[in-house]
């Protein structure tokens, strides 16, 4: 079944619901995965075990959730971790001293401080570029370079990255450069990087994967055995693994990604749209509107659209705080992808972290307001944004 013309990835929603789910795996043949809290594991003798020893180093309940996000990302490897910065410090892990890192300039605020102002500090040479211009991609990579970081749709300005056009120019130099793209903003169901050449994806499992505000967790997906063993190692060895717990509701919350990614998709174009056509609006960014700079990228990569839309309101910082002081439905909060509506001023909040600078040449102004569109009722939610509006600008 096609949702607006897009069609969704095959057997998309079966996987999410029942692999790694089997239960057969279990003697009590539990339909949904047992919460499996213990710590350490009895073994047959020294070093004979039953498939687990201690739960960092792996878990019931964590091997289910892993099976699950493999398939839904269409890969073979999946490996969760307490978080989506730890994720992104577990890959960096891959690095030495030396080694050059090419990451997209727009992204996430605490990926950016990580890189800059914690694995720089390791000797690391990281260099953020536009990764939109295929060509600063080309010449940005060095002898040195290990990794590139790709985040698309970027947060918050909503840049696209060609991300086959990335890759075939970094494997043309060195195959051996690993391609990390950050699929956060996306979820599964509307984008796969793996099948675009990427070499691994990453999500922040908080947003959309679980979809219900009450996790913190990441994920990476892989399909090359030896990366995923060294990373295995390195979420073994660094142990920022998650709780069985939180890996029992991340998997739970999978199951209905597909229904909600449907709503978030039809809710956010619907506000985008009227945020266009609306007087006191300067600018709408979504990859679902023609006047998007990479319209045709997205149409090109992804299935559809999520509910991130970023606006420019008319005015500065007290036009964007009135409007966000004003919402009633939306609720002022960092983070996205829940089912419910957030939204933020990036400049102070999220992306805080990000240098005066770095913000400017950005566009990361203090009119720029990043709204998560959830899945209430549509006319609730543009009544409440066309209230806010008209308060903020009388």
């Amino acid at each position: 079944m096609e949702l607006n013309g897009f069609k969704p990835f095959p057997k998309f929603a079966t996987d999410a619901l029942h692999v790694g789910q089997e239960p057969e795996q279990w003697k009590s043949m539990a339909v949904v995965p047992p919460i499996s809290m213990s710590s350490t594991f009895k073994q047959f003798a020294p070093a004979e075990h039953a498939g687990f020893e201690y739960s960092r180093s792996g878990n019931p309940t964590r091997n289910c959730l892993e099976k699950c996000l493999a398939a839904m990302e269409g890969g073979k490897h999946g490996m969760c971790f307490s978080s989506g910065l730890a994720t992104t410090m577990t890959v960096t892990h891959l690095l030495s001293a030396g080694d050059h890192i090419i990451s997209m300039d727009d992204v996430y605020g605490g990926t950016n401080r990580y890189f800059s102002k914690c694995a720089a500090k390791f000797g690391l040479d990281i260099s953020f570029i536009d990764c939109t211009v295929i060509e600063n991609v080309q010449n940005a990579i060095k002898d040195t370079t290990k990794l590139v970081w790709i985040e698309t749709p970027t947060n918050p300005t909503m840049k696209l990255v060609d991300i086959a056009a990335v890759v075939k120019v970094v494997k043309a130099k060195n195959e051996n450069i690993i391609v990390v793209v950050d699929n956060t903003f996306m979820s599964s169901y509307f984008q796969r990087p793996l099948s675009l050449g990427a070499d691994a994806v990453m999500h922040s499992l908080t947003k959309y994967m679980n979809g219900h505000s009450d996790v913190v967790m990441g994920c990476l997906v892989v399909n090359c055995d030896d990366l995923a063993d060294q990373l295995r190692f390195y979420q073994n060895a660094l142990g920022p693994v998650p709780s069985p717990f939180d890996c029992f509701l991340v998997n739970r919350g999978l199951k209905t990604l597909h229904v909600r990614m449907k709503e978030h998709m039809v809710n956010g174009l619907a506000v985008a749209k009227f945020l266009e056509a609306n007087s006191r609006v300067e600018r709408v960014l979504h990859p679902g509107l023609e006047s998007h700079p990479q319209y045709e990228i997205g149409k090109k990569q992804m299935i559809g659209y999520s509910g991130m839309v970023t606006f420019f309101i008319k005015g500065g910082a007290k036009e964007a705080g009135d409007f966000l002081k004003a919402v009633k439905i939306f609720t002022l909060a960092e983070s996205l992808g829940g089912f419910e509506s957030l939204c933020e001023l990036p400049s102070v909040q999220t992306h805080a972290s990000v240098p005066a600078d770095q913000r400017v040449k950005l566009g990361i102004t203090d009119n720029l307001i990043r709204l998560s569109v959830g899945i209430e009722d549509l006319n609730d939610l543009i009544a409440d944004i066309d209230q806010a509006l008209k308060i903020a600008i009388p």
